[in-house]
């Protein structure tokens, strides 16, 4: 066999120093391309889904879109406030602020209801996505202010403040889970291979694959935008897969320089491994890639950049399998070769190679299925679906601004702008497009809704009409006195589209009409996926399917990868919903409950799960195959196969859950709850899925395990050989 992955290994393997060094150009091309170009990022526009949507861009066509803005409080530091000092101040902000050229206007300054906290609101100019980079300029005006006026306490909140806030405290966790995934992962690798040198080669093409990915990504952000989530996926899974691949193809070369007692060359034994793990890499990555892509079809930007972000890291670290890495384990072979001369010269036995054998603890894991397979399917599966159980309860809602962590200054004060001024918690912002000459109907059609509302417990009061420029769009906020995540505030939306905007507005002959605001978005996001979801899930599944067929040739094998994925997703996802939707492993995990599940968390983990799960299941499946083509028995071929994967499959997994698990210490509730749900699937897939029903469910079917292919029962051919004479199994 003559295959992609064998002409490339074999080329890196015969120059291995222009392999290497062409590998780190590469990295270093990649990343200077990137920060040459940077980063383009999504707009407002590029968020906006459904009606909430519709309405933003029909108030952003008559320039009547809610500007971002920032809030001061000011109050007294001890005692009751000085009104005349606090009103002075004010004054001496609302003029510093009016000069800045970041600010489009300050509204004055408004007293709380108890007459102990004075505020002062500041709109902000352009993008409410470009906001945040305009926050140090206001609060450099507000702390001069505050030096000012001692006696007073200055404070500033705001969605720019808070976004700031989230920005600084996601790279702060980031830099905390480097810290504790980078050792964790040396350690294992160092348990794996016994050698610093050996453990060190998968983490360094990891962070040269993520290198490269990082700057690649930049560049791709000018065809998908990227939505400020790129880096966090390129290194979660960057480093996940990139280690498990790297330890995939270095095992099997272990492997097979224990098995050729030195008789074969590192030339020879990198060809050996490229032909059987490296090609189960290249079929693992293009199956994290296919399922991947199927993101893009919930027209969704953060999807996109999810999407984006996993694609091109995934890619390079395959790339960095097939060109790096066999170069290093040459150059480590061949030193490990003159070592081994020394020592027979000096009259030394030859240290045992390391190999990659079975082991007691495996055949004792793999005894359950090898005894009883239909047992141990049954209890196993059974065991699954109870895990699913919480899912029939899952409530999805999307993560609003009030599920930040108040860790971020700008959240306290913003708890307090709320417990001052109640009647700001809410917007909602009624935008209607009708032509100009109806543009008295629409006003008086709006000043009726805002009657009907003012007259429902669950408003606050409205403000004036406003009718742009060209007399075709009109809008109306709406205040409501409770908090963006509560009941009351999704039932004051209800009310307004389902009521009181058809009896008013929906009167008018033509007009177009709209709700928007925060609540509208909170709504209208989950809305919006939960109506691709059928489609994204029915992409996935075919996919899934098709790779697996492709890579084994066999449609049972595609059919049973599809439910042990949806097996293990959904169990994964049952502990999800019962870890985070209650209260009782707040204080172990560190968050507070919204007894809800992040939107955006199912699908990813359905879609990023089916992708590296089909890393477990290419690689144990192809050493089953191998021995299948090889002439054993398929009995006997799962048993074999899967203990000797069985090291490997843990170490990986092992890897990838330290790699998640971090993810769970960040602060950023959906960042905790993908770690969590990720974690916990890749070790039900690693350690159920594929050591208890995998086997069971090929062992009771036996050679219709293959079927349509019936490569088990064909006599093998003679087998292509390396340069060294080495018979390479075909594991097509």
């Amino acid at each position: 066999m003559d295959s992609f992955t064998v002409r490339v290994a074999r080329w890196s393997a015969r120059h291995p120093w222009r392999a290497v060094a062409g590998w780190f150009l590469f990295v270093v091309v990649c990343l200077g391309a990137g920060s040459a170009v940077g980063t383009h990022s999504a707009k407002t526009a590029d968020y906006r889904v459904g009606e909430a949507g519709r309405a933003e861009a029909m108030a952003a066509e008559g320039q009547l879109e809610r500007r971002p803005a920032e809030q001061v409080l000011i109050s007294s530091r001890s005692g009751p406030l000085d009104r005349a000092a606090a009103e002075a101040a004010a004054r001496d902000l609302t003029g510093r602020m009016r000069r800045l050229s970041e600010v489009a206007g300050v509204a004055g300054p408004v007293l709380s209801g108890d007459q102990r906290v004075l505020m002062v609101e500041v709109a902000l100019k352009g993008e409410e996505r470009d906001a945040k980079d305009k926050v140090d300029a206001l609060v450099a005006q507000t702390e001069a202010v505050q030096e000012a006026y001692p006696g007073l306490l200055l404070e500033e909140t705001g969605s720019p403040s808070v976004s700031k806030g989230v920005d600084q405290q996601r790279s702060d966790d980031l830099a905390l889970s480097e810290k504790i995934t980078l050792p964790v992962t040396l350690v294992t690798l160092l348990v794996v291979f016994g050698s610093v040198t050996m453990a060190g080669v998968p983490l360094l093409l990891a962070l040269s694959s993520i290198a490269a990915a990082v700057g690649l990504s930049m560049m791709a952000s000018h065809l998908s935008p990227d939505a400020g989530v790129g880096t966090n996926v390129i290194l979660m899974i960057g480093l996940a897969v990139g280690v498990d691949y790297t330890l995939f193809y270095l095992k099997r070369e272990r492997e097979e320089r224990a098995r050729s007692g030195g008789r074969l060359s590192s030339e020879a034994l990198v060809e050996l491994a490229a032909a059987t793990s490296g090609r189960a890499v290249v079929i693992s990555g293009l199956a994290v890639v296919a399922s991947t892509a199927t993101l893009y079809l919930a027209s969704d930007v953060i999807f996109s950049s999810l999407a984006t972000g996993t694609i091109v890291v995934v890619l390079v670290a395959v790339a960095s399998s097939l060109t790096a890495l066999p170069a290093l384990l040459v150059k480590l072979g061949q030193r490990q070769e003159r070592r081994a001369r020394r020592r027979a010269e000096r009259g030394k036995p030859a240290r045992p190679a390391r190999g990659g054998g079975g082991g007691r603890v495996w055949t004792v894991l793999l005894r359950p299925a090898s005894r009883h397979p239909l047992a141990t399917l049954c209890v196993s599966v059974l065991a699954l679906l109870a895990l699913a159980v919480p899912l029939a309860g899952l409530k999805i809602t999307e993560m609003s601004r009030d599920t930040h962590s108040r860790e971020i200054p700008a959240m306290r004060v913003y708890d307090r702008l709320n417990e001052e001024f109640p009647d700001r918690r809410v917007t909602h912002q009624v935008v209607v497009r009708a032509d100009a000459a109806r543009s008295g109907e629409v006003t008086d059609a709006l000043r009726e809704l805002a009657r009907r509302a003012g007259a429902d417990p669950l408003f606050a009061g409205a403000s004036p009409v406003q009718t742009s420029a060209d007399r075709r769009i009109s809008t109306l906020e709406l205040k409501v006195p409770y908090l963006g995540n509560s009941d009351q505030a999704y039932d004051s939306l209800d009310h307004l589209r389902e009521r009181y905007l058809p009896a008013t507005v929906g009167r008018v002959a033509g007009a177009e009409s709209g709700v928007s605001g925060d609540v509208a978005r909170y709504t209208d996001y989950p809305a919006h996926q939960n109506g691709k979801l059928p489609l994204v899930l029915a992409a996935l599944l075919l996919v899934t399917f098709a790779m697996t067929v492709y890579a084994f040739r066999s449609v049972v094998l595609g059919l049973i990868g599809v439910v042990l994925n949806l097996l293990s997703a959904a169990a994964a996802l049952g502990l999800l919903v019962l870890v985070f939707q209650g209260t009782w492993a707040e204080g172990l995990l560190d968050f507070r409950s919204t007894g809800s599940v992040g939107s955006r968390v199912p699908l990813f983990l359905f879609v990023i799960l089916f992708g590296l799960s089909m890393d477990y299941q290419v690689f144990v499946v192809s050493r089953i195959r191998e021995a299948v083509l090889a002439g054993v028995p398929t009995g006997q071929a799962v048993l074999d196969g899967i203990r000797r994967s069985a090291s490997v499959v843990t170490s990986a997994a092992v890897v990838m859950t330290t790699v998640f698990v971090s993810f769970v210490f960040l602060h950023i509730i959906e960042m905790k709850q993908i770690g969590f749900v990720l974690a916990a699937a890749v070790l039900l897939d690693a350690f159920i899925v594929r050591i208890m029903v995998l086997p069971s469910a090929m062992l009771l079917l036996g050679e219709a395990s293959w079927w349509p292919s019936r490569a088990a029962g064909r006599k093998p051919a003679a087998p292509a050989r390396t340069a060294d004479g080495r018979p390479v199994v075909d594991v097509r």
